[in-house]
């Protein structure tokens, strides 16, 4: 194989099959996700026993705690070199730390103290991160083009969805099997996501072939890169962005089940429902997002969503109390135009990881996504601290049974509104002025072509098709198929 058939190769688009595969760590890190955000300092409230203010502390204290690992992580990463890739083996060591967590806050015995909660928060937030770090990465690795990004990283959105859906019946499963599903339902999430994640970590490092990009000598990673990223205008956008729109949904979040059931009427089953509405409109919405951003690029169409989701919001007031039929509608949309936050900075974040290799000759996917994760943390942190200290102001009671005032419901309210939409517009906003578009990103691709052509070295190469044999010249890592 010549130079310009291995620069062609790993150009062709992945076979949907293969695609797919990939994506199949979305759905554990999706269902993770929705079960952390929504359900579980919910449940650790109503079931456990465990005050507002506490839950909402050890959720913001354990954020910030994690903050700096996701660089070193990163970092760490995009230093990986081994026969079997970079970034897969950190996928298959992450699934283990996960699992572990899992079982012990999802199963977690009533009373639970916050150091209990804090070290297992942590020990989960450990695993997500070296699944979700090598997953981007890996991915930013996989697809080579401006709408190649945009389409894998939809696909992974939309598998996410099925997680995320998956995730939510599991109460209602738990009613039919004629439980409590208050009590039960949550502990559900957590056998459910226990089983998931090492099928899917398995058809992910079985299935998807990794390419290692070569790299420059001579240039080391200091520490005062880490604001030179920062300082980029480009990643300076995209993360300002990113801190924005994980805050405003983030926020809604934390305070979801309160709304739906004690604003809006609805019971935890159609609460539910409502949820997995919104999270299956991203099976639609992920992928129609990701075709916008071929037709009017990427950065145009996260101010594209982020207007229609702040104005869908508005509406979600006017919901009749009790009326699921009514509620759909305005779920599905929200869900559909949320899907792309993600997935566009995802992807341009993959751009930015091009623009970077090009100027230094050193891979940094890694630690971009280590980043990008860092700012979903400190959103993660203040939205759950920030939305539950608010509904202790108001007045708000959380434990079951509990008999809210009408200033305290509409404290809940505003609570539940305000913010996700002020957070929203800013994170678009972010977008006015972005320069990394398609002409400049297919330029930066040409000249990383070049690249890599004159360093192409055969000897380098590895193919674990046949362990026998290692002379083959791709520049693939190819997945085990023994």
């Amino acid at each position: 194989m010549n130079r310009s058939t291995a620069a062609a190769t790993q150009h062709a688009p992945l076979a949907l099959g293969i695609v797919l595969a990939f994506a199949a760590t979305s759905l554990p890190l999706s269902a993770v996700t929705i079960a952390i955000g929504v359900y579980l300092p919910q449940y650790f409230a109503r079931n456990l026993g465990v005050e507002l203010g506490v839950v909402g502390a050890a959720f913001a204290l354990i954020r910030l705690i994690d903050i700096p690992l996701d660089p070193l992580l990163g970092l760490a990463m995009d230093r990986t070199k081994t026969r079997w890739g970079r970034y897969r083996i950190w996928t298959v060591a992450g699934a283990p730390v996960l699992m572990v967590a899992i079982y012990m806050l999802f199963m977690a015995p009533e009373g639970v103290s916050l150091a209990y909660i804090m070290t297992w928060l942590l020990v989960m937030y450990l695993g997500t991160s070296m699944l979700h770090l090598s997953h981007a990465a890996w991915g930013a690795t996989l697809a080579k083009t401006y709408n190649e990004r945009a389409r894998i990283f939809g696909v992974m959105a939309a598998v996410g969805v099925a997680g995320s859906v998956l995730v939510l019946t599991m109460p209602m499963v738990v009613k039919l099997l004629g439980f409590d599903e208050e009590a039960l339902g949550v502990p559900g999430m957590g056998w459910f996501i226990l089983a998931l994640t090492p099928v899917a970590v398995a058809a992910v490092v079985w299935k998807t072939p990794e390419y290692i990009a070569p790299e420059v000598k001579g240039h080391q990673f200091q520490l005062r890169e880490y604001w030179s990223l920062f300082a980029r205008p480009t990643m300076g956008r995209i993360l300002l962005a990113d801190l924005l729109l994980a805050l405003g949904p983030g926020w809604m979040a934390a305070v979801y089940m309160f709304f739906f059931t004690d604003s809006r009427g609805f019971s935890t089953s159609e609460a539910s429902l409502l949820l997995m509405v919104y999270i299956a409109a991203g099976f639609v919405g992920a992928p129609m997002m990701g075709r916008l951003a071929m037709k009017i690029s990427k950065h145009r169409a996260v101010m594209v969503a982020t207007t229609g989701y702040s104005l869908i919001l508005i509406c979600l007031m006017a919901i009749p109390k009790g009326n699921v039929l009514v509620g759909i509608f305005p779920m599905f949309m929200a869900g559909f135009l949320a899907a792309g936050f993600t997935v566009l900075l995802r992807a341009m974040t993959a751009d930015v990881a091009d623009e970077i290799r090009l100027e230094q000759g050193k891979e940094r996917s890694g630690l971009l996504y280590a980043l990008t994760t860092l700012t979903s943390k400190i959103a993660g942190a203040f939205s759950i601290w920030l939305t539950f200290m608010v509904l202790e102001k108001v007045g708000y009671q959380a434990k079951a049974g509990a008999v809210n005032t009408a200033e305290a419901i509409r404290g809940l309210e505003l609570a539940y509104l305000i913010g996700p939409i002020v957070f929203v517009m800013l994170g678009g906003v972010c977008m006015f002025g972005y320069r990394l578009g398609p002409e400049r990103t297919a330029e930066i691709r040409r000249l990383l072509d070049e690249q890599e052509a004159a360093s192409y070295d055969q000897s380098a190469v590895i193919d674990t098709l046949d362990p026998g044999e290692t002379s083959i010249p791709s520049p693939l890592i190819e997945p085990s198929r023994s």
